[in-house]
Formats: C-alpha cells, structure tokens, sequence
C-alpha cells in the first residue's frame, strides 16, 4: 500500500508537462486523479492512459482565471470520489520581455494566471482539504528566489507565490493542511513555447540547453515524494538548488552576474 492508495489528487494544468506527469505519479502512486486544464481533447488522452493502469479519473475543463470554474470542477470531484485529498496549483505560463517592451495589461495576465489563478484553485479546494486534513502543493519557480532581466513579471508572479505558500502554512497547520511549495529548475515543459498571451506556439524552438532540463517524470517523482512528506519546500533540479544557495549565501555574487547579464543584453537605441 502507498501513502496515495484510494486518494483523490486535483491538479491545474493538467493537460501537458509537470501537470500530466502528476497525475501519471500520482496514480502510479494509488491515487484517483482529477485533471483539470482548458485542452479537454488532451485531458480525455491523458484520462484514458490512466484509467488503463486501474485508477479512476474525472477530465474537468477549468480555466483558472475564469471565476466558478474550479468550484464547478471541484463539485465535480466531490459527486464523484467524495472528497479530495490533494491540491495541485500547477496551471501556469511565462510573460517575458523588457520593462520598455511589456504594458500594464502583460502583467495584469501574468498575476491574472499565476497568482490570482492559484488563489482561485485555494479557494475552491481548501474545504475538502480542511475536511479529510489533506495536503496543498503550489508549483512555484526557482525565479521565485532569483529574478533574471527580462523576465520580470514571471519572477513577480511566482515570488507572491512563495511568499503566500509561507504565509499559509503556519496558517493552516491547525486545521491539519500541510502546503507544499514546490520550486522547479528548468523542467521539460510547454511553458517556453506558450507565448506572453497565453497561447501554444508548437513552432517554437525550446531555448534552453537539454542537459540542463530535468525530465518531467523524474520531477513528478519528486514532487509526489515531497507532497507524501509533507515538505515545507522543495527545490528541483541541481542548477535549481545550486541557484538558490547561491541566492540565500552569496546574493552579492547572483547581483553581480545579474546586472553582467543586463550589461550584455543592452541594447542601443533602434535605428
């Protein structure tokens, strides 16, 4: 038997990357899993592949910036299973760019789905949670700790991220809900190829090294062990943990790589 067996998982963003590799672990793990995303085509493939292994699954089509939609998708879980064990606030994307190049609105649609979304899928799950004392895991970001040139609003969003997971864990310890703040490296994703409007562009390139993206099973694994714990905070991926000691012991020398790294990328004015 594992810590999972007959749970009930409720994950955001369900529909690729981290979020499907979730609900992959977490019924491999014995959990029933509640996959909530927009892509309904992809949840239904993702649903069948699950259900084949023996554990049950409801697809719930949820955009977590539309209001009701995750208390819709969350009575959807309890008339089915009864209840929900864990919530998983995965759904997410990146806007980036230059302060000159971004608008208000650019950064209103960041908060729009990584924060207030977050908040929207707190909302609508924490009274199951509180009811069987469960556990809430928020995906956070290594950007979190460090914020990188042009990248400012995806690093705004996931510091509230960390800093509301710090404030509701202490919070919540009396009504025996455990938060779980997860802060992943460079994971393989679609969220590089999600553009500052929240759409899919499967025509572009991934920027990022390959020996430098964790595989999304092996991240899935290591959340749903944390989650299992009960951990305050996890950091995945060695560049990630390396990122955030040097973060937290020698922030002088991320400050100076950082404004290098503005220096590099100046440019002169357009011609």
């Amino acid at each position: 038997m594992t810590e999972f067996d007959g749970q009930v998982a409720f994950i955001t963003g369900a529909s690729s990357g981290i979020g499907a590799a979730l609900a992959r672990e977490f019924a491999r793990e014995g959990a029933n899993v509640v996959l909530a995303a927009r892509r309904v085509d992809r949840l239904r493939a993702l649903a069948a592949e699950i259900e084949r292994s023996g554990r049950s699954c409801l697809v719930a089509e949820c955009d977590v910036t539309a209001d009701g939609d995750l208390e819709r998708a969350v009575a959807q879980a309890r008339d089915r299973f009864g209840g929900i064990d864990v919530v998983v606030a995965n759904a997410g994307f990146g806007v980036m760019g230059s302060l000159a190049s971004l608008t208000l609105a650019d950064y209103r649609r960041q908060f729009e789905t990584n924060v207030f979304g977050v908040l929207r899928t707190i909302y609508a799950g924490l009274p199951e949670l509180i009811r069987r004392r469960g556990r809430l895991v928020i995906i956070g970001s290594v950007s979190g700790w460090l914020a990188t040139p042009g990248a400012s609003p995806y690093s705004m969003s996931k510091f509230a991220l960390r800093a509301l997971a710090a404030a509701l864990g202490p919070e919540l310890i009396p009504s025996g809900v455990s938060v779980t703040l997860i802060s992943p490296g460079f994971v393989a994703s679609e969220i590089r190829q999600v553009n500052n409007q929240g759409q899919f562009g499967s025509e572009e390139r991934e920027p990022i090294p390959a020996w430098l993206v964790m595989p999304t099973e092996t991240a899935a694994r290591q959340i749903v062990r944390a989650t299992a714990r009960r951990r305050r905070e996890v950091v995945i991926t060695g560049h990630g943990k390396l990122a955030v000691f040097l973060q937290r012991h020698v922030p002088w020398l991320i400050a100076w790589a950082m404004r290098r790294a503005g220096i590099k990328n100046r440019r002169g004015p357009d011609r």
